[in-house]
């Protein structure tokens, strides 16, 4: 008997939710084609109305559980009783998707206490000393939570997700992780399925996951962002700065687009300070942390072949819209 665990998003705004729901398999084949559509109550969900509730759950993608045995993780996308892509289905806003375009995202997030609703690391009624010494910290004065977050690290890998990094942030129970594919809809996949995981490993050390860009408020402490990072066959090969000048120079006319999909209270974020650009104004330059975009080092010592860093997706942000609108102003350039 196997235990598949269907993964979705619900219909909350305007920021959507992890469910998930098992179902127990007999004679399993372990691939994705022997994963059937399944229905679920979207009335419960905000996805449907009580008079007309069946919503049903595509799977996409599917990943070896290593947490619980015989278990698969399926991720899966949400359809109208009819088929069509639900409303809230933001995978279905990928136009096109092929491996022509890579994406890397960091995903900041905090860790949450749930008794103290702090932070691990911060005094209760208070806070613990500026932020400096937690960035990639060793030492119990300054790293907290590292357990969680390895054991997270270790079942991302065990399930074939390519996570290819963590390290501590500038805040005090503050991470982060990195996660490159290739491919829009497959990058997204594996975020989301990685944001799963770390949210069922943090019940078992009383760790809510917070993913808001700004949870400290108007502190002077970094916020939480999702570092886009992409590239397509051009930017990889053309050696060609003009590429990357008139691609950039093509999000500068779409700020709307992107600011519109890249994360709620965003604005509290993007104010122009912590390594940000303000949310109405649009730069980018080599090396530049401050701007909207960052062009990176890298790119220019490789000759102008590489990728460009969208510094704007809030943590909180849905990367299957946040590729969808990479993707699209790209094309336009």
């Amino acid at each position: 008997m196997s235990k598949l665990e269907y993964i979705w998003l619900d219909g909350y705004e305007p920021t959507q939710s992890l469910r998930s729901k098992t179902q127990i398999r007999s004679n399993f084949g372990g691939t994705l084609e022997d994963c059937p559509i399944w229905s679920f109550d979207g009335s419960s969900t905000e996805q449907a109305d009580g008079a007309d509730s069946d919503c049903l759950l595509k799977p996409v993608a599917i990943f070896p559980d290593k947490g619980r045995r015989d278990a698969f993780l399926v991720m899966t996308e949400v359809l109208n009783a009819d088929g069509s892509p639900h409303a809230s289905n933001g995978r279905a806003t990928i136009e096109e998707d092929d491996d022509d375009y890579w994406f890397g995202f960091e995903q900041e997030y905090f860790l949450w206490d749930v008794m103290t609703d702090l932070p691990p690391g911060f005094p209760t009624g208070g806070f613990p000393r500026a932020q400096g010494p937690f960035y990639c910290s060793v030492g119990a004065n300054n790293t907290f939570g590292r357990e969680c977050v390895e054991e997270h690290l270790d079942i991302c890998l065990d399930a074939g997700i390519n996570l290819e990094g963590i390290n501590a942030e500038v805040a005090a129970g503050q991470w982060e992780y990195q996660i490159f594919a290739k491919g829009a809809k497959r990058s997204g996949d594996e975020v989301w399925v990685a944001r799963y995981l770390l949210e069922r490993i943090g019940e078992k050390y009383g760790y809510a996951i917070n993913l808001h860009p700004k949870p400290l408020g108007d502190t002077d402490w970094n916020g939480s962002g999702m570092h886009a990072n992409f590239s397509n066959s051009v930017m990889r090969d053309s050696g060609d700065e003009a590429v990357f000048t008139k691609i950039c120079e093509a999000f500068s006319g779409e700020i709307d687009r992107h600011i519109s999909v890249y994360g709620a209270d965003n604005d509290q974020r993007l104010t122009g300070a912590h390594e940000t650009q303000a949310i109405d104004q649009f730069s980018y330059g080599i090396s530049d942390r401050g701007a909207s975009i960052r062009i990176p080092v890298g790119t220019i010592d490789d000759g102008w072949k590489g990728r460009l860093e969208d510094r704007r997706p809030a943590s909180n942000a849905d990367p299957y819209k946040v590729a969808a609108a990479i993707i699209k102003t790209c094309k336009e350039a």
